[in-house]
């Protein structure tokens, strides 16, 4: 072991702390007035008692700890060095004939009082470094509350500690009753967390942290609604993903964001599965630099394919994704390729160089009101045409399977953006032959944050002050994280063998007022200060969306998450009319939404 300049001040320590221990021990046993004779013993014997406790300490390894981190173990060696020598001292004195005399009681007091010494200085030391009087030492700091006083809250309050970020904790809260009026590092678990306003007003806090990474939803989601109503500002814990990558330590507090209330229970997958999918194979990603299609691309990733080819309309969404993903994953082999699913020169050269063994295919043109009507030729050639020839050339190239993401605009549809994606899924299924490319669809609602959805629009109006536009007070959608839905999207590419088309569960609607106002009081403002307006329903919008058809049913897979639709399949000879009537001229708004209800017979135009 290196003898730096820092532990010779701690062999220096221990060294000072034995020799106050063993005259102390000698001042006790003599009711502090220690005797001329008995005063000379103490000290001729130091001669002999230090030495031998300094080498028992060297070779029970004290000096290699940290006393910033100083703990049970560390003050576990301690007691047993201490009563080694403890030990040795007696023995070596009487072996060596030291004319000394040694009261026993000395022999007993001085093992105590150096294990006070020893043990408390390393404790102290630590609770200092530690700013354990964050409140005296750092002024500056902020007083907060926090809710859960659990193992997340202690492993808080440790960070806290160490890595003082601005905070310092006041209180706990838990609705535990046998954890209220205990203590968790040395800090009060105060009461219930129904009482935050009352603990909030007493210990003059206005930020309260939720260490409670294992709660369900609904329960974060009532927590930070009695805050908000108490105008507390909420802060949380980094996930656990970002705690175990190590991209963050857990006082990286930050404020609680929509995805913490309106999330779900993390998806399962079956890793064995998609590493034999994924692994060591060429994969394609179309719309790769969309909300979607980017997450399937890091999700992929993880999974280490062989390359990874990335195909994008937009050049700075491509841009984009080459830069971050080297980065995330060194040595990924990528292949950014700009193009348009429309061009089948395009895709088969693609396809023909790379050779993908599966495909994602996300790209698409998805905003509703913006297909509905002058856009609407386009929406049916993207989404449509683009999807055939996209397939098309999977087949010509032997691709083993097809994943394509649909949306659940495409049950009962009433904007033409749904009828194309249920147009998509049917182009998919009628492709289907035996022993062939396996085509699978995937539907699933909004995405928290997605380019185009609602999150990102209510965060920027409610940053400008207001107001926050709302179509209809009832129309509610379904809602999942990005993550989840791409998850979710490989593990049903695996399980899927041909044809079917998947519902992901998406759990309970959620009305798109209440979540205005939940983003409101996320952001520390009210109803007084950021209005709500209802704008009315736009064109093609309905107030709710559907997973299953009226005419459909669904069978359980192994996974709890995903469904099968039964839906309605298109014949070979269908799709040859569709490719003769798309290849054709350009069609206005009221040619292409004739031709839809032609063809998607639950498509009704208009019907909110």
């Amino acid at each position: 072991m290196n003898l730096n300049p820092r532990t010779l001040v701690i062999i220096l320590h221990d060294i000072v702390a034995a020799v106050l221990a063993w005259l102390g021990a000698y001042w006790l046993r003599f009711n502090l007035a220690l005797p001329d004779d008995f005063q000379v013993a103490a000290f001729s014997t130091l001669a002999w008692v230090v030495p031998l406790q300094a080498v028992v300490f060297w070779r029970f390894g004290l000096y290699r700890g940290i006393w910033r981190f100083a703990s049970l173990p560390d003050l576990k060696r301690i007691v047993l060095a201490v009563g080694l020598a403890a030990v040795l001292i007696p023995v070596v004195l009487v072996l060596f004939r030291v004319p000394s005399v040694v009261p026993r009681s000395v022999l007993i007091l001085d093992p105590m009082l150096l294990v006070m010494l020893m043990g408390g200085s390393r404790l102290a030391y630590r609770a200092w470094k530690e700013h354990r009087l964050a409140s005296v030492l750092h002024p500056s700091s902020r007083p907060v509350l926090v809710a859960g006083a659990g193992s997340a809250a202690d492993f808080l309050l440790r960070e806290l500690a160490r890595n003082p970020s601005g905070f310092h904790v006041v209180g706990l809260l838990d609705d535990s009753r046998d954890k209220q009026g205990r203590l968790v590092q040395g800090i009060s678990v105060l009461g219930p967390i129904a009482d935050v306003a009352a603990w909030a007003k007493k210990m003059n806090v206005d930020d309260v942290v939720l260490a409670l990474p294992s709660a369900a939803h609904e329960v974060r989601k009532r927590i930070t609604q009695i805050c908000a109503d108490a105008g507390l500002n909420v802060l949380t814990i980094p996930s656990l993903e970002d705690l175990v990558a190590g991209r963050v330590s857990v006082s990286s507090l930050r404020r609680i964001e929509l995805d913490d209330l309106l999330g779900r229970d993390p998806v399962e997958l079956d890793d064995s599965g998609l590493h034999r999918l994924l692994t060591a194979q060429v994969v394609m990603v179309t719309g790769a630099g969309g909300s979607i299609g980017s997450e399937l691309c890091r999700q992929i990733a993880r999974f280490e394919p062989a390359k990874l080819v990335l195909f994008e309309q937009s050049e700075f969404a491509l841009y984009t994704m080459e830069q971050e993903l080297p980065q995330r994953f060194p040595g990924l082999a990528i292949v950014p390729v700009i193009g348009d699913v429309k061009n089948a020169g395009c895709v088969n050269q693609v396809m023909a160089e790379q050779r993908p063994a599966v495909v994602f295919h996300a790209a698409a043109y998805k905003h509703v009101p913006l297909m509905e009507n002058a856009n609407a030729w386009e929406a049916v050639q993207n989404n449509v045409l683009g999807t055939h020839v996209l397939a098309a050339a999977a087949q010509a190239h032997g691709v083993g399977k097809f994943v394509m993401i649909s949306t659940d605009k495409a049950v009962n549809p009433t904007n033409v953006m749904g009828a194309t994606k249920r147009l998509a899924e049917m182009v998919c299924q009628a492709m289907q032959k035996p022993e062939s490319t396996r085509f699978v669809s995937v539907r699933f609602g909004n995405v928290l944050g997605s380019s185009g959805s609602v999150i990102p629009k209510f965060q920027k109006q409610i940053e400008a002050g207001g107001p926050v536009t709302v179509t209809h007070p009832e129309i509610t959608r379904y809602f999942m994280s990005i993550p989840e839905a791409a998850q979710l999207v490989l593990q049903a590419g695996l399980m899927g063998d041909g044809s079917e088309i998947f519902v992901l569960d998406m759990g309970e609607p959620v009305k798109i007022a209440e979540l205005a106002r939940l983003m409101i009081r996320l952001s520390g403002a009210d109803e007084n200060r950021i209005r709500i307006e209802y704008s009315g329903l736009r064109p093609g919008e309905k107030l709710y969306e559907e997973l299953l058809a009226d005419d459909e049913s669904s069978l359980p897979t192994p996974h709890a998450k995903l469904r099968i639709a039964q839906a309605r399949r298109a014949d070979p000879q269908a799709l040859a009319a569709w490719l003769e009537w798309l290849y054709g001229p350009r069609r206005d708004e009221a040619a292409v939404k004739t031709w839809l209800r032609q063809h998607v017979h639950e498509y009704t135009p208009g019907a909110h």
